[in-house]
């Protein structure tokens, strides 16, 4: 007998509840209408007044065939109602995309990019990274991210703030499709901020609650780093692919 193997369910987006309760008052909607329209404009008999609440509660959240026809019934983007996007595959429902339509943009088999998506392991060339940057129209930041180069952006970050920051420019340039001179100034106005919080303060001299505030305020530093990185990218005037 042929046993027919069930694909792993995928994860949902990121729901914003508040975002689509708003838009549904605002065109003076009740669940019942948004449900309604689901049902007969989308083919989902299953959506009910109750569902659509507890979605906007934040006891359920909606699929992605969901999203998209709440979208429609709000006449909105996917994009509005879910949170930041992380990862891959939450990027392209924020757009609205199906995969076929990403593959196709960014030069793949259908078959390769969804396994790239359901591992959220980018291996496309720099190329194709491009390509996905354009069709998804990520920021530097998020595609930095969705290509997995995050976690060695931030070993890099941690080195140049506790360290030379001067010798990390150049590794730094190099992982991140940015001038050399943007890099520098991030990395310098980041060391310094870091470098300034080490600073004793008198409360810290000889240990206490100070010391302990300060190594929170360290770890913390040291924790958001590449937020912090970005947000120094952007008070430079870049940050764009």
């Amino acid at each position: 007998m042929r046993v027919h193997r069930q694909s792993a369910p995928q994860p949902t987006p990121p729901f914003d509840a508040s975002t689509a309760r708003r838009l549904r008052a605002a065109l003076g909607m009740g669940p019942e209408h948004v449900a309604h329209g689901m049902r007969t404009s989308f083919g989902l008999p299953h959506v009910t007044p109750d569902l659509v609440v507890a979605w906007e509660r934040g006891l359920a959240t909606p699929g992605t065939g969901e999203l998209t026809a709440l979208a429609g019934v709000l006449w909105c983007s996917p994009g509005e109602l879910i949170g930041a996007p992380r990862t891959l595959r939450e990027h392209r429902v924020a757009r609205g995309l199906a995969a076929e339509d990403v593959a196709r943009a960014v030069g793949l088999e259908l078959l390769a990019y969804v396994r790239m998506e359901e591992a959220d392991e980018w291996r496309g060339s720099e190329r194709q990274s491009s390509a996905l940057a354009e069709v998804l129209d990520l920021a530097l930041a998020d595609l930095v991210a969705v290509t997995g180069r995050e976690a060695k952006l931030a070993e890099m970050l941690r080195g140049a703030v506790t360290t030379r920051w001067q010798a990390y420019v150049r590794p730094v340039g190099k992982l991140l499709p940015m001038e050399r001179r943007t890099v520098g100034h991030a990395l310098r106005a980041l060391h310094t901020e870091y470098q300034r919080q080490l600073v004793p303060t008198p409360g810290s001299w000889g240990g206490g609650a100070g010391a302990a505030e300060a190594d929170d305020a360290d770890g913390d530093f040291l924790d958001r780093i590449v937020d912090r990185f970005w947000s120094a990218v952007r008070r430079d005037g870049a940050g764009s692919v």
